[in-house]
């Protein structure tokens, strides 16, 4: 497995993973047609592990139990593949229903009025756990007089009313989706009127072990109230059909749930058979005041809970790139793929109803260390055995590549992490934002400072400098209420799942307080030590003295978290929210903030031993240069004091990853500058393109080094000085209209920058609503050679969409384009089409075993 980035430690396999040890993942078993007798609890729990019988720890909320699924088994790489799914333990496609699933209702969707027997591969077990005992009497035949259900309609297809009053109506997906603590209906075809004396009661189970008190298993009588927020009512009675109208708890769990209806009569009981297409999806509600993930304004649950599109920034502060990601929270499949890595981790249904807590999960399970989550991360520039993580588009490739596998996916950085972090939080109901901070700290040693180590002679000891300063890095903003935590910690919190440094064991990071962060009350949970030095610590240089000591020589204050941006509300501007991460660079309250959380760190004492003269300004100056172009690079001084001034000064030039990993050295200058009063000199680098071609790595960034000494007195100047080469954009051009279940095309252009021939080129192309993922191998591309392509497409919903296309070659990366592509409903309705197309909201997506 590729290396994280510099100051990780993977390990050996853990044998105890943290909060969630000891709890591997299992696939669905096919149930046995009776019911199996409940195991000993005592005999249960003596087989488990001490810690596992006996941890209460905050993530799991004491709900530690046999709802734990399975330790995911073996590292990834393994030779041995997991068992693809056979017909008999596949869950049914929930994009499409089978010829033998049985109907809903008589009506012109052809719904079968009868109540269809229990298949043998039915994952079930409650729901007819009572068998024929209930419904049919000794020969076999229902007893006359029983309320009978002939057939339930959950109101569930994307246009009818509970789809859209909960703001599902976009999701792929046939089965009801809905929104705790929010009020959903129903109809339940009888085999006669309903009568006063007659008992309804619906219930809802989820997990291998449902129980009521874990709210795991949901009895809800019809009429008579529920419990924990749950109840249904009757709001109309006519002839053989009850309309109800059912109200669920905002503290439901969020998960997919088996749904059945008991009745009671003086004739007997019955009990509906299980059913996969009345399944019931339930999710978090920022539209509920009374769910702990609400939030208050409108336009930010229509950009941060229902957008599939965003932009993420890179690059530098001074040369802001931007990518348009594909989120695609409602493609056909992703929902299962958001809940099928709650299993894989063996997340405890229980604490499910906790939004904190499934950040924690999906924070941990997007990457893939410790439980072969998600992506795999590599920085190591070398991608040949996977995807490099700057072709990717959007989240819902990978996604379903690891639904259908169950094997991570190559390759991961910071922003693909974040991608998928905020398809995953989104498509669950949480809002959440992709966040990009610029200069963003490594700390590796909890000093919640940046040290940099100098010999006497201001060269870099690369062998203490274990500390990094990223370009940029990409992570997350998820809004939610903090229970856990003091008054006036709720808001925005910071989700991270680029795995770094591990936390309580794993690694994961957050959700932190972002007011937190801003103070620097870094003794706030979760992980707030590690993020308040990403965006606000403080840089600090430090020279070899000649006794072996090291003395601060060089503190840059603005250094670190210069620029923390997002992606605008309602349009795809840049926002900058550095305000609400740190107080204003310089001020007496962002001095303190850093000086507090500094005193918490292992260096408390670091600002009482500062001591430096600065009256010498030095600034680096880098041209915007594009790729395979030849560049110059400027130094300026300014004498800031009141007499002459010598410097000398020394330039090292190297190429560098984002992540702050530099190559040697292989361009340096040494120049000695003497300066005026008042006065500025500027010192030019120049850099040609033969020079630097060899050397680039990932997105084309450089580093320079400027390091020098002031002759009159003991000011020593010291900077590192980050600037990238552009890439071109593709150009996307739309040919024809684009209608719901027609063909649509669209046209490619690109521009190789390079005097040289791009090899093995793979185009990228990827849209909800528009195109599933789709790759292109398009051979070689010769230097300086204009290509064009054109691909056909169907779209399959209705509304204003973005089509986006990447390419990738080994020579050349982080090229993208996008289209925005207004898509007309089909003729007589917004419904999704019903071809099985290239975007097809139809197609099988199995589970992985």
């Amino acid at each position: 497995m590729p290396a994280p980035p510099s100051g990780t430690t993977t390990g050996s396999p853990r044998s105890d993973v943290g909060r969630w040890g000891g709890n591997p993942w299992q696939p669905l078993m096919t149930p046995s047609p009776e019911p199996e007798p409940e195991p000993d609890r005592h005999a249960r729990q003596r087989g488990r592990p001490f810690w596992a019988r006996c941890c209460g720890c905050c993530s799991c909320q004491n709900t530690i139990d046999e709802d734990w699924g399975p330790e995911p088994g073996g590292d990834h790489g393994s030779n041995s593949r997991p068992r693809r799914p056979s017909p008999r333990d596949r869950r049914p496609d929930s994009g499409g229903r089978r010829p033998d699933s049985g109907g809903r209702r008589p009506d012109s969707r052809g719904r079968r009025p009868d109540s269809p027997a229990r298949r043998p591969d039915s994952p079930a077990r409650r729901p007819d756990s009572l068998g024929s005992t209930v419904n049919t009497g000794r020969d076999g035949t229902i007893q006359e007089g029983k309320l009978v259900v002939t057939g339930v309609d959950l109101l569930s297809s994307p246009s009818d009313q509970n789809r859209q009053e909960h703001h599902t109506d976009e999701f792929e997906y046939n089965e009801l989706i809905i929104r705790r603590g929010q009020p959903f209906h129903m109809v339940l075809f009888l085999s006669r009127p309903y009568e006063s004396s007659d008992h309804v009661t619906l219930e809802l189970f989820i997990g291998n072990n449902p129980e009521v008190g874990k709210g795991t298993h949901v009895i809800i009588p019809v009429g008579q109230g529920g419990n924990g927020g749950w109840n249904a009512q009757v709001t109309k009675s006519s002839g053989k059909n009850l309309n109800l109208q059912v109200h669920t708890s905002p503290n439901a769990i969020i998960g997919k749930f088996q749904f059945t209806v008991r009745t009671r009569s003086e004739a007997g009981e019955f009990q509906l058979p299980f059913d996969p297409c009345n399944e019931i999806y339930i999710l978090f509600n920022p539209w509920c005041p009374e769910d702990i993930v609400y939030v208050d304004r409108e336009d930010w649950r229509q950009e941060y809970v229902l957008n599939e599109c965003g932009r993420i920034y890179y690059g530098t502060e001074a040369q802001i790139g931007e990518r348009t990601w594909n989120y695609g929270q409602f493609d056909h499949g992703v929902l299962d793929a958001c809940f099928y890595i709650l299993d894989r981790r063996g997340m405890p249904y229980g604490g499910r109803r906790d939004p904190i807590s499934i950040c924690r999960v999906v924070s941990a399970m997007v990457n893939s260390l410790d439980d072969n989550g998600i992506l795999i991360g590599n920085w190591s520039g070398e991608y040949s055995r996977g995807t490099n993580p700057s072709a990717w588009v959007g989240s819902v490739e990978i996604l379903l590549n690891y639904l259908r596998t169950g094997f991570s996916v190559p390759y991961g950085q910071c922003w693909v992490f974040a991608g998928v972090t905020t398809t995953v939080l989104r498509c669950l109901g949480l809002a959440t934002r992709t966040i990009t901070n610029f200069n963003s700290a490594h700390d590796t040693d909890t000093s919640l400072t940046m040290d940099i180590y100098f010999d006497e002679n201001m060269k870099p000891l690369e062998h203490l400098n274990h500390d990094s300063v990223w370009n940029f890095h990409v992570w997350n903003d998820c809004w939610m209420k903090r229970p856990d935590l003091p008054p006036g910690f709720d808001g925005w919190q910071v989700v991270d799942a680029t795995p770094q440094e591990t936390s309580s064991g794993i690694f994961c990071c957050g959700p932190c307080s972002v007011e937190s962060i801003k103070n620097g009350l870094v003794y706030m949970k979760y992980d707030t030590p590690f993020i308040f030095a990403e965006v606000n610590s403080d840089k600090i240089y430090w020279q070899r003295q000649s006794d072996g000591s090291f003395k601060i020589v060089y503190v840059e204050e603005k250094a670190i978290g210069s620029l923390v941006v997002t992606k605008a509300v309602g349009s795809n501007m840049r926002e900058e929210v550095s305000h609400i991460y740190k107080h204003p660079e310089g001020s007496e309250a962002e001095r303190k903030a850093v000086e507090t959380a500094a005193a918490h760190g292992s260096k408390p004492n670091v600002y009482a031993i500062r001591d430096s003269a600065e009256d010498v300004a030095l600034k680096v100056e880098a041209q915007d240069a594009v790729m395979g172009q030849d560049l110059t690079i400027c130094v300026v001084l300014t004498n800031c004091g009141s007499s002459p001034r010598t410097v000398k000064l020394h330039l090292y030039l190297s190429v560098t990853f984002y992540t702050g990993v530099s190559g040697s050295v292989f361009k340096e200058s040494k120049k000695e500058v003497v300066l005026a009063p008042g006065a500025s000199e500027r010192t030019a680098m120049p850099v040609a393109y033969k020079e630097y071609r060899v050397h680039l790595v990932d997105q084309g960034a450089m580093l320079l080094n400027v390091s020098g000494h002031v002759e009159e007195n003991t000011q020593v100047l010291a900077k590192q000085h980050t600037f990238r080469l552009r890439t071109p954009d593709l150009t996307l051009t739309l040919l024809r209209a684009a209608v719901v279940g027609q063909d649509c095309e669209v046209q490619i252009v690109f521009q190789n920058p390079l005097p040289i021939t791009l090899t093995n080129v793979v185009f990228r192309l990827e849209g909800s609503g528009l195109q599933r993922p789709k790759t292109l191998n398009a051979g070689d591309i010769e230097g300086n050679k204009r290509v064009t392509l054109r691909q056909t497409f169907m779209p399959v919903r209705p509304g204003s969409r973005q089509l986006i296309a990447s390419l990738d070659s080994p020579q050349l990366s982080q090229v993208h384009g996008v289209i925005q592509v207004d898509v007309a409903p089909v003729a007589g309705g917004r419904g999704s089409s019903d071809t099985r197309g290239n975007g097809s909201s139809e197609e099988t997506i199995p589970i992985a075993s």
